[in-house]
């Protein structure tokens, strides 16, 4: 591996893919629990859903050759023969000439095949009504096994579950799923210059903000935060801590010292630990230069820049993927509002805040500041991307844009 070529993100992800593993041990657990992880299975609906033909319309249950014809004029009378109530099934069949009164997600009652919506009705007497409106057979009606099929494939093994996948499992029955358990994220944030949030820095100190920062997005991402603390910049300690991280989780993560400086050591200390070691050393991307790519055994290592912004930007293009192979970015198209030049061989991703233009255009402001503001983030909606072979943009450019 070239250590001194600089890659750009797609390039620097290929590389670390070919060498993390990152599949933890399976786990059975219940749907509250199952939200966000990964199933471990596939999983199959076990029964019809819904489990009986239902109306999705308040309204009365016919046979819908009974209402052909019917208009406002000349309205089709029927009987009504019962009523439907809920979480009951019907008492009796439907008969030709008759109806039953029906709530919404009621049963429908054997002989019926359609709804007709109480606006299209008149009620003549307790027990007649007009319809003034007819209907199709199967109208405003979920037939049994029309949401889910028994033995349908609900759920892919390696999705990874969003709340309307527990729902839909929930429907189906299913109360428990194999899933993995999230893999274990150390944080390791490094430098003597960094104090704790809870400590008024001194002169050319700085709170840490990474720690909180990329824990965030761990458990964004699907993973389980470790914190291991700051650490000053010296090698045997750090090299300690990390040993530490890399036993008692699957990836590690390392804020600040991944500059080429004279007390830099994370990428020393990296490259001591094991094989494969360092993949790469920079990134020909912007912000995010100094970024380490390394691998120990089968377990990821980031060394990430200092500065919070780059950081945020570096592990949100590199990490997640990794955490999470099921995601997949969907990049929306914006026209940029002002022109920005990019150095030559940088891929350069730019801050921007998306809103509506006229016409109803996506439009994409860049937002001013440096990498270290982390404000500029809270103000960003997302990120967009100037290519690597491009040297800016014009204002009125379509660009690409990852949302956040």
């Amino acid at each position: 591996m070239d250590l001194f070529r600089a890659y750009v993100i797609a390039d620097a992800l290929a590389i670390l893919r070919d060498h993390v593993r990152l599949e933890t041990p399976a786990e059975r657990v219940g749907l509250r629990e199952a939200f966000q992880r990964t199933l471990a299975e596939d999983v199959f609906a076990p029964e019809d859903v819904p489990a009986f033909d239902r109306a999705t319309m308040d309204g009365y249950a016919v046979r819908a050759q009974d209402t052909f014809g019917a208009s406002e004029g000349l309205p089709a009378y029927l009987d009504v023969a019962g009523e439907v109530l809920m979480g009951q099934a019907p008492r009796g069949r439907l008969e030709a000439g008759q109806a039953f009164r029906i709530a919404t997600g009621g049963m429908l009652p054997q002989g019926a095949d359609a709804v007709v919506m109480v606006e299209y009705t008149e009620e003549l007497d307790e027990r007649t009504i007009g319809v003034v409106r007819p209907v199709a057979p199967g109208e405003n009606i979920i037939r049994r096994g029309d949401d889910l099929a028994s033995g349908t494939l609900l759920l892919p093994r390696g999705h990874r579950l969003r709340s309307q996948d527990v729902g839909l499992l929930a429907a189906a029955g299913v109360n428990t799923v194999l899933t993995r358990r999230p893999p274990r994220v150390g944080i390791i944030t490094t430098g003597d210059e960094v104090v704790p949030v809870d400590r008024t820095p001194g002169p050319g100190q700085v709170r840490d903000v990474n720690s909180y920062t990329l824990s965030g997005q761990v458990r964004e991402y699907g993973g389980e935060p470790v914190m291991y603390g700051i650490i000053g910049d010296d090698f045997e300690t750090l090299a300690a801590v990390v040993r530490r991280a890399l036993d008692e989780t699957e990836a590690v993560l390392i804020s600040g010292g991944s500059s080429v400086g004279r007390r830099d050591v994370t990428a020393a200390v990296v490259a001591s630990l094991g094989s494969p070691g360092v993949l790469f050393h920079g990134l020909a991307v912007r912000p995010g230069k100094p970024t380490i790519g390394a691998v120990i055994g089968h377990k990821l290592v980031l060394g990430l820049p200092g500065h919070p912004v780059s950081a945020m930007v570096v592990f949100s293009l590199l990490g997640r993927p990794l955490l999470d192979p099921g995601f997949r970015r969907f990049p929306v198209r914006a026209r940029i509002t002002r022109a920005l030049s990019s150095p030559a061989g940088k891929e350069d991703w730019v801050r921007v805040r998306l809103d509506w233009g006229e016409g109803g255009e996506l439009i994409a402001d860049p937002i001013a500041g440096k990498s270290g503001l982390i404000a500029t983030m809270v103000r960003a909606d997302g990120l967009a991307r100037i290519p690597l072979e491009s040297r800016g943009v014009a204002a009125g450019d379509e660009v690409e844009v990852i949302p956040f």
